[in-house]
């Protein structure tokens, strides 16, 4: 995609009538922040970035050291369709949040990737990704009631769900996002619209897109979307498998026709990176105590540490290479959800994958048996560990971790650490439905 230049901005925002531009940003768990100035205020922006208080941005600052400044990136503007009128327009621009003093807030997950994606440029590589999010349809925030009873790759008539995906894939294209394809996921009322590859960064500011115009839309339509990873206990969670491979120049530093599986040195130590450090990083790539009710056997999530060709059980699948599609091989990890900060978790799964490549770890051989059907003892006999089973286990691991704190920074890695367990702390106390009606009848 051209870069657009700030004399560019400023022209399109006269002939469109722009009046308002939507700053945004992210904070440390994910969640899209931004304010929104007025068409003056925008040639003064572009140029020295505008003052807010940090403060109140969750793993941002301190009230003592609060002033921050956002300063909006050009090549990310693009018109809102849903907030445009007959009269005016709105636009949105991501911004980079920097101290006062002109250095890079090391706080901001959007610097966290860059910075990440530097490292990965001084090897020679370009990272691309391509996620698949997956989402549910329900009536209201308040239960999650389906709207249909659908299945995989169903066209259920008088599907409202159709018409919202619909409505969501030319909202993305209007926004400059490309979109592959969708379709009706594997549960009720749960579906997925997949983004084409693109590079991490851009990739990362169109997933937090990708959210809020599922959930726009949805909005409009009176019902409620959600990425919650496991709303409904009994059916398949919502997993972000992330498709991923590393370029030089045009060329795709994966492939290798000569090799087994196609697969290059490359990318056989990329994925052993990724599968040393998959205990590691699922922290990040699975971040909420509810993320740990959908990684568990038996639902297509994947919870065993392996890789394989075909088998969609494995953590890393390796799609069938194509004759003439070099440029598509690819690695699919498979474990994160949708609700994670995409920003930090495409930084730690690169950050696994270099260190695989600069430490050149050895990938062993693919595991192409069921492995849900294998026993503990045969997993064990095959080298085949498990993920962490629930939010506690996965920030010790990850709190031990030199990687992970790496590829974060020292601010955001121990913000993280220290809010997620302070929601475990939450969520221990709880006295659940589950316990009601086991022991309340008993006990």
């Amino acid at each position: 995609m051209p870069k657009k230049t700030k004399s560019e901005i400023m022209k399109i925002v006269k002939e469109r009538n722009v009046r308002f531009i939507r700053l945004l940003f992210t904070d440390v768990l994910g969640f899209l922040k931004g304010f929104a100035i007025t068409v003056n205020e925008l040639e003064g922006a572009l140029e020295e970035g505008m003052g807010f208080d940090g403060s109140s941005i969750e793993g941002f600052a301190r009230i003592e050291e609060s002033d921050m400044i956002a300063r909006p990136d050009p090549d990310t503007f693009a018109i809102l369709p849903w907030r445009s009128t007959e009269n005016f327009m709105v636009a949105k621009m991501f911004c980079d949040i920097y101290e006062p003093s002109g250095k890079p807030f090391t706080g901001d997950p959007r610097y966290v990737l860059k910075r990440n994606m530097a490292r990965a440029k001084e090897l020679g590589f370009t990272y691309y990704v391509g996620p698949e999010l997956e989402y549910f349809y329900f009536k209201d925030s308040q239960s999650p009631q389906p709207l249909d009873q659908g299945g995989y790759f169903d066209q259920v008539p008088l599907d409202v769900a159709q018409d919202l995906r619909r409505d969501t894939i030319l909202n993305l294209q209007s926004l400059g996002i490309a979109v592959e394809y969708s379709h009706h996921e594997v549960a009720p009322s749960q579906h997925e619209i997949d983004l084409r590859y693109n590079e991490a960064l851009s990739m990362a500011d169109n997933v937090m897109l990708y959210r809020m115009v599922v959930k726009e839309v949805a909005r409009r339509h009176g019902v409620y979307a959600t990425f919650m990873p496991k709303p409904i206990l009994g059916i398949n969670g919502s997993g972000m498998h992330v498709h991923q491979s590393l370029f030089k120049g045009n060329r795709n530093a994966f492939f290798d026709k000569k090799e087994k599986y196609h697969l290059s040195d490359i990318c056989r130590s990329y994925t052993a990176g990724l599968l040393k450090h998959s205990e590691e990083i699922t922290a990040i790539t699975s971040q909420w105590v509810n993320s740990y009710k959908r990684l568990v056997p038996g639902y297509e999530a994947p919870v065993y540490i392996c890789w394989a060709q075909m088998n969609r059980s494995a953590l890393i699948r390796i799609p069938m290479y194509k004759p003439g599609k070099e440029n598509a091989t690819r690695i699919e990890y498979r474990s994160p959800d949708p609700s994670c900060n995409p920003y930090l978790a495409f930084s730690v799964m690169l950050a696994a994958g270099l260190e695989g490549i600069e430490k050149r770890y050895k990938l062993g051989e693919p595991a192409n048996d069921n492995i849900y059907h294998m026993g503990e003892n045969e997993r064990s006999r095959a080298g085949i560990k498990s993920l962490p089973e629930d939010l506690l286990e996965a920030i010790r691991i990850t709190e031990q971790s030199k990687l992970i704190k790496e590829a974060l920074g020292e601010k955001v890695f121990e913000y993280f650490i220290r809010n997620k367990k302070m929601e475990w702390d939450e969520y221990k106390m709880q006295v659940t439905q589950y316990e009601i009606n086991k022991y309340l009848p008993i006990l």
